[in-house]
């Protein structure tokens, strides 16, 4: 008995689904013909949802739907009707990350009952974006609570809101964090795409761990205002996707220039079409570095990386293996240190912007102890120790964190990715992504398998995209492909010319061989 949903509820080959596994461009063509209308397209949706999200096999990975979104929808018909079309993306249903802000008739609440009224009324710019573009609204995704900031031994995808986030694959295995809501609904089709954020690792280890396609970009190429922080430093919000032009087509519509964030001061310096650069050609003479110290203890992930790397090979690229890394556990240490002094910092200037009306805890230290008042709801699975942590930080101006910043960034980008990049003549860097997703534990916590370069490329606040590679057991495993500051398009592209080459991407019930619980070792 599969684990995972059957062939038959996502009825993934079905040539009659006009939304399972329809790209965005099939879904934008299937509208220009008259085909179908975004009101079906969102009509469709809920039904999915309904069918497979809150009931069913009962993914879990949507937190709250739109109420607005039909409207929504009947309105951009009604645009495409009189001939006005915004682009790619008019009348496509997406879905947003609980910690990202829209002004529908929806709380942000980045899972804690803490924020259960944060009813804002405004939209983050990025959201304003994707409206701007045509994307329809569809509802919030789940996530870990707080962007799995909150403890030490969390389990990824769990929230006091929400619940717990299933992997579509195997619904005893984890969707990963922060971004599992989003990972698991685009995995599953319960929208086109959606929006994920990541501090470290939160787009692109559920990205990987669903079998879709996350970018992390740039810092700065998106901008952060009215998405609850954890840092300034290394905050993104990414697009996430079953194909890398979609995700690409979202981020086009995503990047841009904010004057409240100043992080974003050079975005529309490097905006660009990221999806009309995309080629299959573009591994052609392109020298990639293989990280083998991030390949992690799997064989079988270690088995399909090898096979990657032959499909790039023949795909033009040249490889040149990398075996080690330096200062890896000074850059983790003293990323903690910025971690820790930035929540606190940053979280404590959003809460103060919301309304005190509707958010009662103005600071982290209220949420820690509205934590402990509400223990039952809360704290029932784990605890609040990074929080704990953190309200005890002495602000921006430490000398201890101002050390800390400089060493991590200047260690993992100019001194750690660029000087690779410089010193091999590298075009990018690639690694297995994570391995393969591991049990839920909601009483011992995560425990994830090792491996990984996304850590560099968080800290330096630099590109990182990961592209499915294949199947362990039936479960997802990615491609990572990680790049200098702003070589968004790049790595897109490169990301691209793997994909068309392989197209290694299985939908959940499309794959033979997932254990069930009783039968997996």
């Amino acid at each position: 008995m599969l684990a995972g949903l059957s062939s038959t509820a996502l009825a993934a080959s079905s040539p009659d689904s006009l939304i399972v596994e329809r790209s965005i461009s099939e879904m934008d063509d299937m509208l220009a013909s008259g085909q179908t209308t975004s009101r079906a397209l969102v009509q469709d949706y809920l039904e999915r949802i309904t069918e497979i999200d809150r009931a069913g096999p009962a993914i879990n990975s949507v937190i709250a739907i739109n109420p607005d979104a039909l409207a929504q929808a009947r309105a951009l018909d009604d645009e495409r009707r009189a001939g006005r079309v915004r682009g790619p993306l008019h009348g496509i249903p997406v879905l947003i990350k609980d910690n990202i802000e829209t002004k529908d008739r929806l709380p942000t609440t980045a899972g804690s009952l803490a924020l259960k009224d944060n009813v804002s009324g405004r939209d983050a710019p990025l959201v304003a974006r994707l409206r701007a573009a045509g994307a329809i609204i569809l509802g919030k995704t789940n996530l870990s609570e707080w962007a799995n900031i909150r403890s030490t031994r969390s389990s990824s995808g769990w929230s006091a809101v929400g619940g717990l986030t299933k992997n579509p694959y195997a619904l005893d295995r984890n969707a990963c964090g922060s971004s599992s809501g989003s990972g698991a609904a685009a995995a599953a089709s319960l929208a086109a795409a959606a929006v994920g954020t990541e501090t470290d690792g939160s787009v692109t280890c559920p990205a990987a761990v669903n079998g879709i396609v996350g970018l992390k970009p740039t810092v700065g190429l998106v901008s952060r205002t009215y998405v609850v922080p954890i840092s300034h430093s290394q905050d993104t919000a990414g697009p996430m996707a079953r194909t890398v032009r979609d995700a690409a087509l979202l981020l086009t519509a995503m990047a841009g220039s904010d004057p409240a964030d100043p992080a974003t001061a050079d975005s529309d310096r490097h905006r660009t079409n990221f999806a009309a650069a995309l080629s299959p050609d573009a591994l052609k003479g392109k020298r990639l570095g293989v990280l083998r110290f991030a390949v992690g203890p799997s064989p079988e992930t270690v088995r399909l990386f090898d096979a990657a790397l032959k499909d790039l090979q023949a795909a033009g690229a040249e490889l040149v293996e990398i075996d080690a890394m330096p200062n890896r556990a000074q850059i983790r240490d003293a990323e903690q240190v910025v971690l820790m002094t930035e929540l606190k910092a940053d979280l404590d200037a959003y809460l103060s912007s919301t309304d005190p009306k509707k958010v009662h805890t103005r600071s982290l230290a209220d949420v820690i102890a509205f934590n402990r008042e509400n223990a039952s709801t809360e704290l029932r699975w784990f605890g609040q120790e990074r929080f704990e942590q953190s309200v005890e930080t002495k602000g921006l101006s430490d000398p201890e964190y101002l050390k800390a910043r400089m060493t991590a960034r200047s260690l993992a980008g100019p001194e750690g990715i660029d000087a690779l990049l410089k010193a091999h003549q590298l075009d990018a860097l690639i690694a297995p992504t994570t391995g393969p997703s591991w049990t839920t534990d909601l009483i011992n916590g995560d425990h994830v398998g090792g491996g990984g370069a996304g850590s560099l490329a968080a800290v330096a606040g630099y590109p990182h995209l990961t592209v499915p590679m294949g199947l362990v057991h039936g479960l997802p495993v990615g491609l990572s492909f990680i790049g200098t500051a702003w070589d968004d398009a790049d790595i897109l592209a490169l990301g691209y010319a793997y994909e068309q080459r392989t197209k290694r991407r299985q939908p959940p019930g499309d794959s033979e061989g997932i254990p069930g619980p009783a039968e997996r070792p």
